[in-house]
């Protein structure tokens, strides 16, 4: 789910107590005091309620007669929100997320890719190769350097063919862009490299080939990502995100049939 675009009073209030609820200032199944609330904030009820409109709409709270309005426990969050898994990092849980992630990947796009190089046609290759030059040309920029980053994998799943395949850009897009701006904010190895190769194997249509290419990719991912979190704790005393265990060269079965 993308993030929530409000401006101004509204859109504060929905960051301020989007991240309380996270961070547990205000605990799972705990009452929302709304008069309360709206005093402590000097908001009216009004601005009040089209908040608790959106944090309901991203699973973390919820009202019923006779109880009002709660804060449902965290199974019922919707862990993908964009906005959710922000103020997951904010809250230091971001090894977590990204922890997750990393296993996700490592589940999805090595049999993705397989599929993209045995079904991906001439405007799959260009959008490929368009996302792999604006790598490039990103040139010490994070943020331009993790959109085009999460424009190759998206290019690649939607090369699969299968719009399943294609869907999971929802679940793999807020943490692979938290993980992209960690990795791009800092010195770490070139990735137009890896990509290229999986590109390569895709444009050749050679499933075994792409596959490989897309596990020395997410080990190297992983390497980097791990590598810049033991900097930032060397340097900060920060917690350092937990990279996943790289794939083995094994992973991701027989080749698909055509």
């Amino acid at each position: 789910m993308a993030s929530y675009k409000g401006r101004g009073t509204h859109g504060q209030i929905v960051e301020l107590l989007g991240g309380r609820i996270v961070a547990g200032g205000l605990p799972e199944g705990g009452t929302l005091d709304l008069r309360a609330l709206g005093e402590e904030l000097d908001i009216s009820l009004s601005v009040l309620r089209e908040t608790i409109k959106v944090l309901t709409a991203k699973g973390l709270v919820d009202a019923r007669q006779k109880r009002g309005t709660f804060v449902r426990p965290r199974s019922a969050w919707n862990l993908l929100d964009s906005d959710v898994m922000r103020w997951q990092s904010a809250a230091g849980d971001g090894s977590r997320l990204i922890r997750d992630l990393n296993e996700v990947r490592a589940a999805i796009e090595p049999a993705a890719v397989r599929y993209a190089a045995l079904r991906r046609g001439e405007p799959d290759l260009d959008r490929l190769r368009r996302a792999l030059e604006r790598m490039g040309a990103a040139d010490g920029d994070a943020r331009a350097a993790a959109a085009a980053d999460l424009e190759f994998h998206r290019a690649l799943l939607a090369a699969t063919g299968n719009e399943m395949f294609a869907r999971m850009d929802v679940l793999l897009e807020p943490g692979l862009l938290e993980r992209d701006l960690i990795v791009h904010s800092a010195d770490h190895d070139d990735p137009v490299p890896s990509h290229r190769a999986v590109l390569d194997a895709v444009a050749a249509k050679d499933p075994a080939a792409a596959e490989r290419a897309m596990l020395a990719l997410l080990a190297k991912s992983f390497a980097d990502q791990t590598r810049v979190s033991a900097d930032y704790e060397d340097h900060a005393g920060a917690p350092a995100p937990h990279a996943a265990s790289p794939p083995s060269p094994g992973a991701g079965g027989e080749e698909p049939a055509r």
